[in-house]
């Protein structure tokens, strides 16, 4: 068992310059929120009638819900698929994922007109809403994250019951996660498929759901990456680069099916000829293309690239900038203005944003110094132990 916390861990560390700069973004979001909630959200919001939803929504909730997929991607991979040399990047993909969905969670309390009602929606159902499953899903792939990375917390107590019964139904509980957060990453594509007239003919399509879904896992194999490679450069551990090229290698299929499923299904609805790069959306859709696809599936094919740190997290930055940039054509940047008015996020939109975001990192910093976040791999064939040495908070 790991010793306890002691109140003298804390108080003999002293904040290093990049935590006093995501603590003070932590605290503007905070304050800015606090005006929201006691003046309303046109005090502090850009928002109008023009779009369906504004920067929280494309930022903090699609893009969160998709750069989280790493957890459920990888918790499949290590107790469905019985691959348990992947296990030492494991704790860290489902902290980064339940991470993720507070943040998610944290960026919808802000934006809704009576925060303190979002429990509603389990009493005053909407059978007919795509809204009311993404909700329930949420919710229940959030409480069952806890549940997952639960143990790593027990394990600096006493408490030897509990860790013994989360042991007992990690099977079920992944299970459960896989199908919770398949669903809820593809019905946020589903929300899209009521405004046929409102978003671009290069998106708009029934396939939407399959895409989302598509676009999520490759995501997810992304940000173990760059997860992996920014913890290991931040803690001062090794990197498992034998581990991360076996995720790079998939990322091509996964992107590659998703390209020509698009591309046909362009085919199929006869708006091929929107591809000539003649206005704005078409240039979105080849930037995205590009960006999001083409060039990770090169970067990926290719074996010294897989095999090169600074190649795998190159890949994986376009990865996540092209997903990143669909979410945003998807719900904002290519979508038809309803009464003429644009949008543009305010000061107090944005520092609400990277307050959260701030806050998460600050999160995996925190329970990266203080518990067993990092696995040690076995020894074996003369590889060395990866486990942390060190923190992101100076002595």
């Amino acid at each position: 068992m790991i010793a306890p916390l002691r109140w003298s861990q804390f108080s003999r560390q002293r904040p290093s310059p990049i935590v006093l700069v995501l603590g003070a973004l932590v605290a503007t979001g905070l304050g800015v929120a606090l005006v929201r909630y006691a003046s309303g959200i046109g005090a502090i919001s850009n928002l109008n009638n023009s779009y369906s939803w504004g920067l929280w929504i494309s930022l903090d909730l699609l893009c969160g819900v998709a750069l989280g997929a790493g957890a459920f991607t990888m918790a499949a991979v290590v107790s469905i698929f019985d691959l348990e040399e992947f296990r030492p990047i494991l704790r860290p993909a489902i902290l980064t994922g339940f991470l993720g969905y507070l943040m998610v969670i944290t960026a919808l309390l802000v934006d809704l007109g009576r925060p303190e009602r979002i429990w509603h929606m389990m009493i005053y159902q909407n059978g007919h809403s795509v809204l009311l499953e993404v909700g329930i899903c949420v919710m229940l792939y959030t409480t069952v994250l806890a549940f997952e990375f639960l143990p790593v917390l027990l394990q600096r107590t006493s408490w030897d019951k509990p860790r013994r019964i989360l042991h007992a139904i990690t099977l079920p509980l992944v299970i459960l996660g896989v199908v919770l957060s398949t669903l809820h990453q593809s019905s946020l594509g589903s929300l899209y498929l009521i405004m046929p007239e409102k978003l671009h003919p290069l998106w708009y399509s029934p396939l939407l759901p399959a895409f989302f879904f598509l676009t999520a896992v490759a995501v997810g194999l992304a940000m173990v990456i760059v997860e992996s490679s920014a913890s290991s450069r931040a803690f001062h551990r090794g990197l498992e680069v034998h581990l991360l090229q076996r995720l790079a290698k998939a990322i091509p299929y996964v992107l590659g099916l998703y390209v020509v499923i698009k591309l046909a299904d362009l085919a199929a609805s006869g708006e091929l000829a929107l591809l000539i790069p003649t206005d704005l959306p078409s240039g979105l859709f080849w930037l995205e293309l590009v960006v999001g696809a083409a060039v990770p599936i090169v970067l990926f094919s290719r074996r010294s690239i897989r095999e090169s740190q600074k190649g795998l997290l190159i890949g994986a930055a376009f990865v996540i900038g092209g997903v990143v940039l669909n979410r945003f054509n998807v719900s904002l940047l290519a979508q038809s203005h309803l009464g003429g008015q644009g949008y543009l996020p305010s000061l107090g939109e944005l520092a609400i944003s990277f307050g959260i975001i701030s806050a998460g990192i600050l999160a995996f910093a925190f329970i990266a110094t203080f518990f067993p976040l990092f696995e040690a791999e076995p020894t074996s064939g003369g590889r060395a132990p990866t486990l942390a040495a060190s923190t992101l908070l100076d002595k």
